[in-house]
């Protein structure tokens, strides 16, 4: 999973990257609105992984993980005509976006608009992803034209499914609707999801308070988004301390869970992705999956391989192996389970492929 960081310039993108990831990447106040793109990847806290670790003693422990991606250069006006080259592809190639709004007042650092107004904010990087959409599906229908023309009276089906698809998404931008407010079946999502459209990506929205507190009412009532507010100069020094001093630091500024926790937490919500398990004397291993995954699918995740010669799955959850304190108790119990190609993999479970080949 590939999560971009944007925001308009000086809203402390950056500080928010050093806080999820633990970097410690110079801010300050941009000094122009080229393209430019920091990555980091994170291990995936879960406290289920060191239990398993700690009863299977591996010689290899691997959590999940997520790349967090700081990318600079977007602000108003930047989509005129469309988003284009690297700067498009880098952002059509995320799972999803953490969209950095400023709340804090800095005289040092101004706001490239002049005044906090974060409802403004929002609305401008939206409005540009909405233009490069939309020019995006114009292209599109434009060669879907071309096509169903040089078919003739019969047509394709499929051509014609996606033509009218697109005129209903054409339709939505035009209204100012973000197209992840459409609903789209999960059918027509993996069939759109290849085009990269930035409005149908999830989208988290973190208002950076900086040091303060603000009580502050937003209306942004969209489908996968959520907003939430975070400290983010105290939650980049918190994340770069450890142990008691870090410890000692939350508790004087009554943060209660780490940003870097928060924000994978909502994001694994946003996209609906959960974490099944591998056990075993080499390497206990989450992975990450979309919720509704099916058993090859989970065996997909682990190797292609797995998935072409999937024969079944030996699933037993986390909770019944933590309770019964062995594979062996789980299998005593009848709580060991053999699997077929229809088993909806469910958060937690840990699962063995048996597989051909």
């Amino acid at each position: 999973m590939r999560l971009g960081i944007i925001g308009l310039p000086n809203s402390g993108k950056t500080t928010i990257f050093n806080a999820l990831t633990g970097s410690n990447l110079p801010t300050g106040a941009a000094t122009g609105s080229g393209f430019e793109v920091h990555t980091a990847v994170v291990n995936v806290p879960d406290m289920r992984v060191d239990k398993l670790s700690e009863m299977y003693k591996p010689k290899k422990t691997t959590r999940a993980q997520i790349t967090y991606a700081d990318i600079g250069g977007l602000d108003k006006g930047i989509g005129e005509g469309g988003l284009k080259g690297q700067f498009r592809n880098e952002l059509a190639q995320l799972s999803g976006f953490i969209h950095v709004v400023r709340l804090f007042e800095d005289d040092n650092v101004p706001h490239p608009h002049l005044t906090i107004d974060p409802q403004r904010d929002i609305q401008t990087l939206d409005t540009e992803f909405m233009l490069t959409d939309l020019i995006s599906i114009e292209n599109r229908l434009e060669r879907l034209q071309a096509d169903l023309k040089r078919k003739g009276k019969a047509g394709d089906t499929a051509l014609e499914a996606e033509q009218t698809l697109l005129l209903h998404m054409r339709q939505a931008l035009e209204n100012e609707i973000p197209l992840r407010d459409l609903d789209l079946p999960e059918d027509q999502m993996k069939g759109m999801r290849g085009f990269g459209f930035l409005t149908l990506k999830p989208t988290l929205i973190v208002l950076n308070m900086g040091d303060t507190r603000k009580d502050i009412t937003l209306d942004y009532q969209h489908k996968l988004s959520r907003v939430i507010p975070l400290q983010g100069k105290i939650e980049a020094e918190l994340a770069q301390l450890e142990g008691d001093d870090q410890q000692m630091f939350m508790a004087e500024y009554g943060v209660t869970e780490l940003s870097a926790s928060k924000v994978i937490r909502l994001s694994y919500e946003l996209m609906s992705i959960q974490s099944f398990f591998t056990v075993g004397p080499d390497e206990v291993r989450a992975w990450s999956v979309r919720i509704g995954a099916t058993a090859p699918e989970a065996a997909g995740a682990i190797h292609n391989d797995l998935q072409k010669g999937f024969i079944r799955a030996e699933v037993m959850t986390y909770e019944d192996l933590i309770t019964a304190g062995s594979e062996a108790a789980v299998k005593s119990s009848g709580k060991f389970r053999l699997e077929g190609k229809e088993y909806i993999v469910k958060d937690g479970d840990i699962v063995h492929i048996r597989h051909s080949g």
